[in-house]
């Protein structure tokens, strides 16, 4: 188990984060009609490894970095044009005239009863949130079965049972085989299939045998605006279900990187309350349409008030992905892993800084360039590439069937490959194994070793 318990995670360099995860099949499904390839440019990064001495101070380098609180987080860069397609009728509260400052009579005696937008918001949202739990059992170290749940938040975006969430929300069920629960307001509880997922974007679709459901409306980019009211909901410690909190979108194109993946995704900020179990979770604008998915927030200690959610328009498009493909078949690939040479390891050994090449898919883009692994990418257009994260980033902005050109450092000679960019291929599926009895019995036995006789006996 990790630090995700209750979807959450810590964010990296200047952001700490928040997750959960899962992988299921749907059934019976009709996916929205395929909308054209947006006009966009997109990139998908890989981790690596390098020449020897130069991995070693890598490693060294990210154990550093990791000392200094570097959290992570995920990356999708949002494109001009990626549809909304997961809503035909989107369902709109009805706000009180005057918004959130409205009073309205309520009674026969003529006494007012205060209903703002929150209130009226939160009356929608406890028919589109949802609560999303996995209830985890292991065997411990001692051999002892233990349990334990990892739970987070989703909203529906069908009447017939689709809900979309974060992939980090379900990643122990996904990876362990585990059963999804999918709670309701008023109680209700459904074991939900996993439609599909996508690790990089940290969204997921889960599946309830449902219908009649209210989904949600979604907003756009141009909701998504600095110093706008927002209305997270959320189930905060797995425990506090359907909390509403508020507050306002306080920057935006934050780039963040979580402890799950050392890919970055692009989100905007907000001062609202968020907590381990948020996750998932949507963010509701002051129209009652949501316009982010709570997916982070800064761990440090003592730090308040920073927390990270996915544009809705990005998660909408992954999800649109997932529904009509089961994956992200859209974005571009390069089809390499590998690791950053930082300038300083450069220059002390005399390589080039960049990205380094640690493997190649076959078949791929960068193996019919002709690029090798310990190959040095420090260009990819003639915009240099700082690292490997870069260049993932920067593959990511390009479009499947585009030609870009590498800038390749080679044993100290200097190449340009051409390569066209493939197709991102559907995610393996991850397991997750126990130790079996006699890899326990082998721990043991070392420990006897140590200790001079001391066993556990199992």
């Amino acid at each position: 188990m990790n630090d995700n318990d209750n979807g959450y995670y810590s964010v990296s360099q200047s952001d700490p984060s928040e997750a959960s995860a899962h992988y299921g099949a749907s059934g019976g499904y009709t996916a929205p009609s395929p909308e054209p390839a947006p006009d966009r440019k997109q990139k998908r990064k890989r981790s690596g490894m390098r020449p020897a001495a130069v991995i070693a101070l890598c490693l060294v380098c990210s154990i550093l970095a990791a000392a200094l609180g570097v959290g992570g987080s995920y990356l999708f860069l949002r494109g001009e044009d990626r549809g909304n397609a997961l809503l035909d009728e989107p369902a709109v509260p009805q706000l009180p005239e005057g918004g959130a400052d409205a009073a309205v009579t309520g009674a026969s005696d003529g006494t007012q009863t205060y209903t703002g937008a929150g209130a009226a918001i939160y009356e929608l949202a406890k028919k589109q949130v949802v609560g999303v739990t996995t209830e985890i059992t292991y065997t411990n170290f001692f051999g002892q079965v233990s349990a334990s749940s990892v739970s987070g938040t989703g909203f529906i975006i069908s009447a017939d049972g689709y809900i979309l969430t974060n992939d980090h929300v379900i990643e122990d069920a996904r990876k362990g085989g585990y059963d999804v629960s999918v709670l309701m307001y008023d109680g209700t509880e459904y074991t939900a299939d996993i439609v599909g997922y996508d690790k990089e974007n940290d969204v997921a679709v889960l599946k309830i045998d449902a219908s009649g459901l209210t989904p949600v409306a979604l907003g756009s980019d141009e909701d998504i605006v600095v110093g706008r009211e927002i209305y997270p909901v959320g189930n905060p410690l797995g425990e506090l279900n359907f909390t509403m909190t508020t507050g306002i979108i306080s920057a935006t194109d934050r780039v963040i990187t979580t402890d799950a993946n050392s890919v970055p995704i692009s989100m905007f900020q907000i001062d609202a309350a968020v907590n381990s179990g948020n996750s998932g979770g949507p963010v509701y604008n002051a129209e009652g349409k949501v316009i982010g998915v709570v997916t982070a927030k800064t761990s440090a200690t003592g730090v308040e008030g920073l927390g990270f959610a996915i544009p809705i328009q990005d998660a909408a498009h992954v999800a649109n992905q997932i529904l009509q493909h089961g994956y992200v078949a859209d974005r571009a690939t390069l089809g390499v892993s590998g690791k950053t040479v930082p300038a300083s390891v450069a220059e002390q050994y005399g390589l080039a800084a960049g990205a380094l090449i640690a493997s190649i898919d076959p078949d791929s883009p960068a193996e019919e360039a002709g690029l090798q692994v310990n190959d040095i990418v420090t260009a990819l257009d003639g915009k240099a590439v700082a690292g490997s994260t870069e260049l993932t980033s920067m593959v990511r902005t390009y479009a499947v069937g585009d030609t870009v050109e590498l800038t390749v450092w080679r044993n100290g000679t200097v190449l340009t490959l051409t390569a066209t960019l493939g197709e991102s291929q559907p995610p393996q599926e991850e397991t997750v194994q126990q130790p079996s009895r006699e890899e326990y019995m082998d721990m043991e036995d070392f420990f006897r070793q140590f200790f001079g006789g001391f066993g556990f006996g199992f």
